[in-house]
């Protein structure tokens, strides 16, 4: 009986070390939030003349328009270059967060194109 008690106590242990290797990998998820949460990119159109800051989250945190292209004739070519510069900076946002996920997995261990869920 006590035998088989100690088979099953093992068993724990192996549990109680998934447990630790699971509560680290949730610490590291939740630095690698923080650092993306810091890390910026920068999105552009118009060969710069609008700029578009992101985090590499994804959040939008700035937004730069050359005086020169504000031109009350010119207001729908504003515009679609303000939505260039935003896809562009999702886009390089993205990329950034992947990237960064990717060196996440491989600390873990995992597989190279093994997704995390966020």
């Amino acid at each position: 009986m006590l035998k088989g008690l100690g088979g099953a106590l093992g068993g724990l242990g192996d549990m109680a070390k998934m447990m630790k290797a699971a509560q680290e990998a949730q610490g590291k998820m939740a630095e690698m939030q923080e650092k993306l949460a810091a890390i910026e990119v920068t999105g552009e159109a118009g060969a710069g003349l609008v700029q578009v800051r992101a985090t590499a989250k994804g959040e939008l945190t700035g937004l730069e328009i050359d005086p020169a292209i504000l031109v009350p004739s010119e207001k729908e070519v504003v515009e679609d270059l303000i939505l260039a510069a935003i896809k562009d900076a999702q886009a390089k946002a993205s990329a950034r967060g992947q990237q960064e996920m990717a060196k996440l997995a491989e600390g873990l261990g995992l597989p190279a194109d093994f997704k995390l869920p966020f």
